[in-house]
């Protein structure tokens, strides 16, 4: 089970994606990869808010539709937990169609920036460690 307090959600504020959004993405794709499993709690609004240095309801916002979803549930006394009744792992091909959108973006902006595939790929590699 996940500590709820060694759940790391990152917002990119200049991004042009709601903030709201960016964490319910984080968050399918924690659950998507396993990160996060059934049961396991997450952070609370107030923790989370005061680290990410945003307003409570856009945390709120994002628990609500995820809970919405299936993905969240809420637990009296532990907050939200991810939903017990979502014991589906996803496969690669699932988990490779989450991540479409920031690839999609990541291709766009080095174009713009004029920085080929070769650079793009080696700094992909040092970030995630290959």
């Amino acid at each position: 089970m996940t500590n709820p307090e060694f759940v790391s959600l990152e917002i990119s504020p200049s991004s042009g994606v709601p903030i709201y959004r960016q964490l319910m993405e984080q968050i399918r794709r924690m659950i998507a990869s396993n990160q996060l499993s059934p049961g396991d709690g997450l952070p609370s609004v107030r923790q989370i808010a005061t680290q990410l240095s945003v307003n409570p309801m856009t945390i709120s916002k994002s628990y609500s539709l995820l809970e919405a979803e299936g993905l969240l549930e809420r637990q009296r006394g532990k907050g939200m937990i991810v939903s017990k009744q979502n014991t589906t792992t996803r496969t690669l091909e699932e988990r490779i169609d989450l991540l479409s959108p920031a690839i999609d973006e990541l291709i766009n902006e080095a174009k713009q920036l004029d920085i080929n595939s070769e650079i793009v790929i080696s700094e992909l590699k040092k970030r995630l460690g290959d």
